[in-house]
């Protein structure tokens, strides 16, 4: 099915990245508390997208991480647009076990949260690839640790104000106080998962680099 082993490794990769992109899309509309700080549940799923991202742009290059972005923000935005005709579609009454005030309640989004969304997802991917690759360049291979937290530290700074600063504050939903709050707190977040998951980036290029090795001793 799958010509080389690094083929192989790129499906998986992209299917784990697009699937965990489009869920955390379709689910943040849900906010959770932990302690004091509130913050929208669709946040769970990025460190995997995280995690991913680094992994592609590793193996496969800074060409391989944007075509991907750009596809994935095409099925988001696909995946919006069938969403909004099982909105419009009228439940069967009495018989559908979800009306369509439940339906709309957790799947209709705002158009503001999905332009908020897409525009945060391409513009942050695009940032990380980038400054992956400017300390990748810099560094050579060594200093996985540098480029994969680097990259996150400012993607993430522009995705997490981008996403609630068209969404929440444009639309005048927040105010200027609460925008600027929420965004830090999702942010910092977001940091505190990046240095976490450290050690998987390290343990998923041990393995991948294992995986290839014959292939690429064969080249």
């Amino acid at each position: 099915m799958f010509k080389t082993k690094k083929d192989f490794v790129f499906v998986i990769l992209a299917g784990i990245f697009i699937t965990n992109a489009v869920v955390a899309e379709l689910i943040g509309g849900k906010l959770i508390q932990i302690g004091p700080f509130v913050m929208s549940i669709g946040i769970l799923p990025w460190p995997i997208v995280f995690l991913t991202t680094d992994l592609i742009n590793e193996y496969f290059g800074e060409k391989g991480v944007r075509n991907l972005s750009l596809i994935t923000a095409c099925l988001i935005a696909y995946a919006f647009i069938v969403l909004l005709f099982a909105i419009n579609v009228p439940a069967a009454i009495g018989i559908s076990p979800v009306s369509d005030s439940q339906f709309i309640a957790v799947f209709g989004q705002s158009m503001w949260i999905i332009v908020g969304s897409l525009v945060a997802f391409l513009v942050s991917q695009l940032i990380d690839v980038s400054v992956f690759w400017y300390f990748r360049r810099k560094t050579g291979v060594g200093k996985i640790w540098l480029r994969t937290t680097g990259s996150t530290i400012i993607s993430q700074l522009f995705d997490s104000f981008i996403v609630l600063g068209i969404a929440f504050w444009l639309p005048g939903k927040i105010n200027t106080e609460t925008f600027i709050s929420s965004a830090l707190t999702g942010y910092t977040f977001k940091l505190i998962i990046a240095v976490v998951l450290t050690p998987l980036i390290y343990l998923g290029h041990h393995l991948i680099k294992n995986y290839l090795k014959e292939d690429q001793n064969a080249e």
